[in-house]
């Protein structure tokens, strides 16, 4: 039997994750994926694989028959970033999936996009694809999160590597940006649950931790969780986001073409500012302390970067 829910960016990392979810509660998603072999776990668990592309509109309407609810978790930074286009390439999928999704007769849409809208491009993307998305008058659920604490998660990841590497490190001025980290199974939990929490649909919903910190106090945090010392930090608050780019390349495995937009990312403040959308959920917030923990198992359980 078709399923009646569709995930587009099944095999990125939180849409995989949400699949997995919502075939272990008994409803196994439908799982657009743009080559269908990458999403053989899925399959294996019940998910209905198809092929799709949001940035080819010809290839959606098959996806979408019969879905009621589509959640929309595709983005561009990393994925030929390298050119500075990744902006154009979130739009035109948006609205290729918008369009889809209106002339499908979908109920919904859920999305996840960042907390800001301003200071950064990859953020201001994010933003602008939530807008792009309600434009066909399908009702859009958006959901806003913080910096998210998983092993998936490039913000995560560059914190991890920075923190494994330097015992001593240069920090830029985004070290003290303030922050509210969400863990990853909070994120998939409020994914999971939107479609069936009353009050949700077409609302925008800001999701954070229980712990407001800043970048630096996330590596102290991490660094605490692998047993070790918080590392030695020497301000430098004149590095740009490009120079700090190319030293995250150098101490970490970041993808050169995501590097340079992180940073941007992380200089922008992510703090919840309105909290009444995850007071709709019975959703107890994971401590960042035993996120970071989890986190830092599902990463040193991986092969190495």
């Amino acid at each position: 039997m078709a399923s009646n829910v569709l995930i587009a960016g099944s095999t990125g990392y939180i849409g995989r994750l949400l699949a997995a979810r919502l075939a272990r509660d008994g409803e196994p998603p439908r799982c657009m994926a743009r080559n269908p072999g990458g999403a053989q776990d899925l399959a294996a668990l019940g998910c209905e694989v198809v092929a799709g592309d949001v940035l080819r509109a010809e290839t959606l309407a098959e996806p979408m028959k019969g879905v009621e609810v589509a959640y929309y978790l595709v983005h561009s930074m990393g994925r030929g970033a390298a050119d500075g286009d990744f902006k154009q390439r979130d739009r035109q999928g948006a609205e290729n999936f918008a369009r889809a999704a209106a002339e499908a007769g979908v109920g919904r849409i859920i999305y996840l996009g960042g907390l800001s809208e301003g200071g950064s491009p990859h953020l201001e993307s994010r933003h602008e694809t939530a807008g792009v998305l309600a434009s066909t008058g399908v009702p859009v659920t958006y959901f806003r999160a913080a910096a998210v604490i998983g092993a998936g998660s490039e913000s995560f990841l560059t914190v991890y590597y920075l923190v494994r590497r330097l015992p001593v490190m240069l920090t830029p001025r985004w070290t003290g940006t303030r922050t509210q980290p969400i863990g990853i199974a909070d994120v998939v939990a409020y994914l999971a649950a939107a479609a069936e929490t009353e009050g949700t649909r077409g609302r925008t919903i800001e999701i954070g931790g229980p712990d407001v910190t800043t970048y630096g106090g996330m590596m102290d945090a991490l660094a605490r969780a692998m047993g070790r010392r918080p590392p030695v930090k020497l301000g430098v608050p004149a590095l740009t986001p490009y120079l700090s780019s190319l030293w995250i390349g150098l101490v970490t495995p970041v993808d050169s073409g995501v590097a340079r937009p992180l940073i941007e990312g992380l200089s922008v403040e992510t703090v919840v500012g309105d909290p009444s959308g995850m007071e709709l959920f019975e959703i107890e917030p994971t401590p960042m302390a035993e996120a970071m923990a989890e986190a830092m198992r599902e990463v040193e359980s991986q092969p190495p970067r």
